[in-house]
This record gives C-alpha cells, structure tokens and sequence, in this order.
C-alpha cells in the first residue's frame, strides 16, 4: 500500500476520534474473578466447616429481640444459650438472598451494582488519628477531617464511595459521634457514604437527616444511600449486643447493611489461614441469616474481614501477603455463594506514603480485585495498620487503583482487537502504528493514563523540579480542598439539620476562604 494511501484514513481517524466521547478503559464494576487461591474441593470443605460451626456449635450472646425472630424462624438455643443455625436454614438463606442490588449515590450518578464478581473500591476504617497536612506529624481526627476526606474522595474518580474513615474524636457522646459523622460525609460527597452506628439509638436518630437529604419522609427507603456498618460479631463466634441492635434497625429502616467478622488470625480467629476463612464466613453467614429473617429484601453484603497478626507480637499486619490470601480467598468463598461481598485491602503497615506503602497496597489491593471481590473497602488512605491516615494518600490511592482496575479489565481479544488487517496496511506500508486511526481510537478506550505517576524522562523530570509523588499529591489535596465545597445540599436545608441536630462542624468551615486551606 502506498505511503500517501495512509495518511487521509489517519487524518479521518484522528478527528473522528475526537468527534465521538471515547469510553473510559476503567469504569465501576468491571468483572473480576480470575485469580483462584482455593480450588473448588477447597472451597466445598470450607463450606462443610461453616455449616458445621453454625449448626454444631452456633454463636452466643444474641440480643433477646433477634433470638426471638431466629428461634421462630427455625433456630435453636441449646443447653449454655448459644443460637444454633440448621444447614437447611443457611443454605436456604444462601440460595434466596439477593445476589445483587444498586448501592446508591447520593447523586445518582454515582449509583453502583454490587454482586456478580463486579469489583468495586472504596475507603473505609475507624482511624483514630490522621497526619495533619501542614505539619506532618499525626494527631487525633476530627469533624472537619471527616468532612475534608469526603470532599477529597469526592473528586477521585476510582474512590468509588465513602465509608467513613475516621474517627471524629472531637464529639463528646456517641449519639453526637454517629449524628455528625454522618452529617460530614453527607455534605462532604455526593457518594454513597457508610456509617458506622453504634446502637439502634442512633440509628433512630439520623433517618429523619437521610430522608430530609433524600427529599422527605420515607423517601430515603426508596434510594437508600446510606450503608450501616454492623460488627455484628465480637470473634470468636459470639454477637455483639450493641451492634445487633444496630442491625435491627438499621434493616427495618430499609438501609444496606455491611456484615463485618473482622477476627484476626492467630488471635480472635485461627492462626491458620483457611481456618480463620472459615470462621469468618460462618460469622457472617449467621448476620445475613438474621438480616433475611427481618426482611428478606435487604441489602445484605457479605463482608469477612479476617485480619492478620504478626505472631512476633500479636499486633496487626495489614501489609502482609497473607493478608492479600485472606483477603481473596474470602472473595472467592462469597463467589461461591453468589453473595454481594466485601473484603479489606489496602491497610499498609507503613505510617508515610512510602514505597513499603505502595508495595503494600498494590499486591493486597490487586489480589482481592482479581478474586473478584464486589467492594474492596479500607483501599484508599489508611496507614500504621488502620490506625491512621493522610490527605495524600487517598489521591496516591486514586492513581493506583485505577491501574489496578485497568489489569482487572484484561486484554479484549476479537477479530478487531487481532488487528490482522491494521498489521497488514502498517507492515506494507509506513512501517509504524504512530497516527494510525486504530492507535487514536485505542489511545483513550484501552489506556489508562496516571495523574500522578511521573512518565517522564529523567531529564525532563529534573528540569520540572524533580518532584516525588507525594509533594505532587500534596498539590492536588491543596487545589481540591481549597476550591471543591459540595453544595448538593441546599443552604435552607443544611440550616434545617443545623437547627434540629446538634451539628458540631462550623457552618463558615464549609466555603472556601476560611483560612484552613
């Protein structure tokens, strides 16, 4: 083919390329499930063992009300008052559950599906201290750092929503905590958010915030967009009081709930690692049988978090690859339940943004993702083992993730992607694939291109400053907390929450120029 027979298809390419808005190589919910740490005769004796716990030795210490519905429903209290779980009961819940559901956004722009090995990110946490961005040491979060993390998670396009990731340190009650961590996230992002909540008192006390936010009463039953976080177990095998209470209300009032086991092996759970899979399965199996017994439409998500301790000391190792294994093998059991799922990764070990940090995060992160979890929660920020975080971390995280999600969605193999036609034009003619229409159309469908990772050559690199990622990231927080208020919900109705909730977050620290940034 002649040279100059190339060049007008290149030219029509290149405009028809920039005519038409190209599809965006990663995207929510792409399927995951490729990696397989167990094999399915694995997986089918994990099984037999969680059947097993549940109905030979059950789980003590549930709340009077839920006994109730479970004994009604076809449990059983032996002889030292532990709830016993019938096989057919369990598997009867596996095989009616809901396999998927919306996760909603406040906005509905950020409405995601969950299940079916769609693989999601997101933070999530309890971190008791954050680095203070101007002076670099760690203290204890606040109200305002909830709300500033909510808004920085707002504009990361692979943060996908917003699981509280600190703690507000700076309330005084719990019924004030749960009130106002919600306020701050709901202000902070139009995302869907997650709460821990305490007790069912708070759970009570913040549905008329999420239906006035959701347009009125009963109207937050309808696009629920909000998830109650419930440690529904204190491992070993037993419920926790206050938390099931939680999840009592928290399913009546129509919200998705998180079903958190989070033993940690070696010390609440088995040092051995499918024994702490097993355990943690069975402990939430046994929240989603009582979730299914209240309503059995709710929105339950299998959540095992079995976390792993260093047997050196006992203390938690978030960064450890047999925490990616755990991570992924309970994605692996939840696919096959077919249950919408979650599981923790990300949670370095490292106190800074360092290469401990990144190494950390890439290999637990992508294990879960290529395991096909449905949401893969404390991915994005969180550092010192969940113990604290910092502002940079979550735009460092963004950055990651999204490369992460790009090998997830693998490598399209069709007649077109073959290319047997392009390769022919190109070898008989200019000799290169540079401005062929292919190479345009592909550039922005199949490559994903990092915000924050430097592709430059060295010499331009020092001559911009040489700069390292994180003083880059530490630009980006800068810009986006400086300018980026949320104002999804109206003034008039912020000061209607203002005036019926005790609302600690100063209204003049919500716009800019407030000297904080």
């Amino acid at each position: 083919m002649p040279a100059t027979a190339t060049r007008k298809p290149n030219r029509r390419g290149r405009n028809k390329s920039e005519a038409a808005p190209a599809a965006p190589p990663v995207s929510p919910g792409m399927t995951g499930g490729r990696y397989r740490p167990l094999s399915l005769a694995e997986m089918e004796r994990i099984h037999a063992l969680v059947l097993q716990l549940l109905a030979d030795l059950g789980l003590s210490q549930l709340t009077p009300s839920l006994e109730a519905r479970a004994v009604a429903a076809g449990c059983q209290v032996d002889e030292t008052g532990r709830l016993r779980f019938p096989r057919a009961l369990v598997e009867d819940v596996i095989a009616r559950t809901r396999r998927k559901f919306t996760l909603h956004g406040i906005d509905p722009a950020h409405d995601i599906e969950i299940g079916g090995r769609r693989v999601h990110a997101g933070t999530g946490g309890a971190a008791p201290t954050i680095m203070d961005f101007h002076s670099g040491k760690y203290r204890e979060s606040t109200v305002s750092d909830l709300y500033d993390v909510a808004r920085l998670v707002d504009r990361m396009d692979n943060i996908h929503w917003y699981h509280r990731s600190v703690v507000a340190r700076d309330t005084h009650t719990i019924l004030d905590l749960d009130i106002n961590t919600t306020y701050a996230c709901l202000s902070g992002t139009a995302k869907s958010i997650a709460v821990s909540y305490t007790d069912s008192a708070s759970v009570r006390a913040v549905m008329p915030m999420l239906d006035a936010v959701a347009g009125g009463e009963g109207k937050f039953r309808e696009r629920p967009f909000c998830t109650a976080v419930c440690c529904h177990v204190v491992p070993p095998m037993r419920f926790a009081t206050e938390s099931c209470d939680a999840l009592e209300a928290a399913v009546e009032a129509g919200m998705p709930i998180l079903l958190v086991a989070a033993g940690q092996a070696g010390a609440t759970a088995p040092a051995a690692l499918a024994g702490a899979v097993a355990q943690a399965c069975a402990e939430v199996l046994a929240g989603l049988v009582l979730c299914n017994i209240i309503d059995p439409n709710c929105r339950g998500i299998f959540a095992t978090w079995p976390f792993v301790s260093d047997l050196r000391t006992g203390a938690m190792s978030g960064g450890s690859g047999e925490q990616a294994l755990l991570s992924a093998a309970c994605a692996q059991m939840a696919g096959f339940y077919d249950l919408p799922n979650s599981v923790p990764a990300g949670m370095t070990d490292s106190k800074l943004p360092d290469i401990q940090a990144g190494g950390e995060k890439g290999y637990t992160i992508s294990l879960a993702a290529h395991a096909g979890a449905s949401m893969i929660h404390e991915c994005a920020g969180m550092h010192g083992s969940l113990m604290g975080t910092s502002f940079e971390s979550y735009v460092l995280d963004n950055d990651l993730i999204g490369a992460i999600l790009r090998t997830v969605r693998g490598i399209e193999v069709s007649a077109d992607t073959l290319s047997f036609d392009v390769i022919r034009g190109v070898v008989l003619g200019e000799g290169h694939y540079l401005g062929h229409p292919q190479t345009f159309a592909r550039m922005k469908t199949d490559y994903l291109y990092p915000a924050i990772a430097d592709r430059r050559s060295i010499s331009e690199w020092e001559d911009a400053g040489a700069r390292d990622a994180r003083e880059v990231a530490r630009d980006k927080v800068q810009t986006i907390l400086a300018d980026h208020y949320p104002r999804h919900i109206p003034e008039a109705l912020d000061q209607q929450l203002r005036d019926n909730f005790n609302i600690i977050l100063p209204r003049a620290r919500m716009f800019g120029g407030n000297g904080v940034w």
